[in-house]
């Protein structure tokens, strides 16, 4: 019998048809994070193909069509304490799935809750900004391949809060343009475009409506919104994404302890690129900023060069998640 045959969904015998991996099979796959998702970043104002942690390719154009089959249902927060690498994902110090609590998992939290955590304080990160960051993760699929594989965005503040601007509008603001539609489209309707702001200092989008799905497409889309992946892609945080391992223990068998409160807190989201030191805080008082743009732009000490892409089809770019 060949290994086709043999994993042919007929041949499951009957204990098996609702496996999943046990502590064994993640050993001997590497290690407790099972299996990682497939994910597009935008570092560096580049949208990135990543697959385990390791750059597949770059998309040369300064926009990219998607459907967004599933959105986290609220947006989260990311910590993470410690000096900036650009070259390595590491685990975050706390996160929360809710924005309102630490992760159940964290064994050593920053705060019993977000609401009244050191690291949602004004100045605790770089400048005036808080060195715990808004995301918003979401699970789509290439417009142009539907039932490829479903791929975990995660956007920092500054893609998700913020007013319109004509046709610019960042994701809180779309979601509510076309939700207010008559009749109202919901985002796994219909193709969306992401495009750059290309005057932003750091990796910012804007999100436009294409085209709303065939009746042929469509039963495609609802289907990889029930998928495992969508639901891991809203779910994992980009460490787990790329099966980034948990932090080794100390002798007496706790975490290692985050970075003290007197020691300078250094803003690190992937996505976004951060200084190396934080900048001395201002002498004069700060405007206070709109309740929609509540992230503060910080600039960056130095931008990296665009990886230059080697396909710019899309079609073609899929086609490389087979080699892996």
């Amino acid at each position: 019998m060949s290994n086709i045959t043999l994993f042919n969904s007929s041949n499951v015998p009957a204990f098996a048809r609702n496996n999943e991996l046990s502590d064994t099979a993640k050993a001997l796959t590497g290690g407790g994070a099972g299996v990682s998702t497939k994910r597009i970043s935008i570092k560096g104002g580049v949208f990135r193909l990543v697959a385990g942690g390791k750059e597949i390719t770059s998309i040369e154009d300064r926009h990219l069509d998607v459907v967004i089959v599933r959105a986290a249902p609220k947006v989260s927060r990311i910590f993470y304490a410690g000096a900036y690498d650009a070259d390595k994902i590491v685990r975050p110090e706390c996160w929360s799935n809710d924005g309102e609590k630490p992760d159940a998992s964290i064994e050593s939290p920053q705060n019993k809750t977000c609401m009244g955590c050191p690291q949602n304080e004004a100045g605790s990160g770089m400048g005036n900004s808080r060195a715990c960051r808004f995301q918003q993760r979401l699970a789509v699929v290439l417009a142009n391949d539907l039932e490829g594989d479903v791929l975990q965005l995660t956007l920092p503040a500054t893609s998700i809060f913020g007013k319109e601007d004509g046709d610019k509008r960042p994701l809180q603001a779309y979601a509510r343009f076309i939700a207010a539609q008559n009749p109202p489209v919901n985002p796994e309707q219909i193709v969306t475009r992401m495009k750059f702001d290309t005057k932003a200092e750091s990796p910012k989008l804007f999100f436009q409506p294409v085209r709303w799905l065939t009746d042929d497409e469509y039963p495609a889309v609802v289907a990889q919104s029930e998928s495992d992946d969508a639901k891991k892609a809203v779910t994992l945080t980009v460490a787990q994404a790329d099966g980034v391992k948990a932090p080794a223990m100390n002798i007496a068998g706790a975490a290692p302890k985050a970075v003290p409160k007197t020691q300078p807190v250094t803003e690190l989201f992937e996505e976004e690129e951060a200084a190396a030191a934080p900048a001395p805080k201002a002498t004069k008082a700060k405007p206070a900023a709109d309740a929609d743009d509540e992230p503060e732009v910080r600039k960056e000490t130095a931008k990296g060069a665009a990886v230059p892409a080697k396909k710019s089809k899309l079609a073609d770019i899929v086609s490389d998640w087979d080699d892996e």
